[in-house]
């Protein structure tokens, strides 16, 4: 289990059935109870499934959504894809298989975004910063679910640049027909994109950030800047139905 934050990951090591699920339900309850504002299920240690796992799920989603939170399952094995599917639970929560994401298509470098706009983020007012990024991915065509990932991976990478520079740092966000496109940059001194993990350690305190981003997205490019010191963080969410009606402006924000 991942120590306790706005994101926390829940692994599970066995397969979820009546006698491991008491165990795991004691755990959800105590990141709700902590506040956990989006809980990530990976199942990639799970085999299989009765009904009292399917049960805990849809108990784990009952109490969030109650809270305003979300749950999601990752690394779904086939099987267990089949019977959260006769449950009908994936129609109700964010549900990603086991196996690598598939490519995400390349930007038309000749497409315009249907709009485009940048937020300052001040080191001393985060949570204002966070209030912008969400009034505008409110404004794109994503599922209430896929708006709360955009948002919590778009924090993470602010909250990184923070964390790591203890400067200010800037946020772009861009609204394709097909995608968003946030690119978070900062003036610290940089890090070797190479070395960062692909899965963060499940035990430790710090490191998780860029872990949960990918979670969270479709794709995650960490570059340096082009100019200057500093990184850049480049976040994309493919958004799944393509409605030019709610593609929305920036330009009250």
């Amino acid at each position: 289990m991942a120590n306790v934050t706005d994101i926390a990951q829940v692994h599970v090591t066995r397969d979820l059935d009546v006698v491991s699920v008491p165990s795991f339900r004691h755990t959800i309850d105590s990141l709700i109870e902590k506040g956990c504002s989006s809980i990530v299920i990976d199942l990639s240690g799970a085999t299989y499934m009765d009904s009292a796992g399917v049960g805990l799920v849809l108990y784990a989603l009952k109490r969030m959504r109650a809270k305003g939170g979300r749950v999601s399952l990752t690394n779904v094995s086939s099987e267990i894809m089949y019977v959260l599917t006769v449950a009908r639970v994936v129609d109700f929560l964010p549900v990603s298989q086991a196996g690598e994401l598939p490519d995400v298509p390349k930007l038309d470098v000749a497409k315009l975004p249907k709009w485009r706009t940048v937020v300052q983020v001040d080191s001393s007012d985060l949570a204002g910063a966070r209030d912008k990024v969400r009034e505008l991915v409110a404004r794109m065509p994503f599922s209430p679910d896929d708006a709360f990932d955009l948002v919590l991976a778009i924090g993470e990478a602010m909250g990184n640049a923070v964390d790591h520079t203890s400067g200010n740092s800037v946020v772009e966000m861009s609204c394709f027909d097909d995608r968003a496109v946030v690119e978070v940059s900062d003036s610290g001194e940089g890090f070797e994109p190479s070395e960062v993990p692909a899965q963060c350690d499940v035990t430790a305190e710090r490191g998780r950030g860029i872990a949960l981003m990918r979670l969270l997205s479709d794709s995650v490019e960490i570059t340096p800047k082009p100019n200057g010191k500093g990184m850049v963080v480049r976040i994309v969410k493919l958004i799944a139905s393509h409605d030019e009606s709610k593609l929305g402006s920036a330009a009250s924000v």
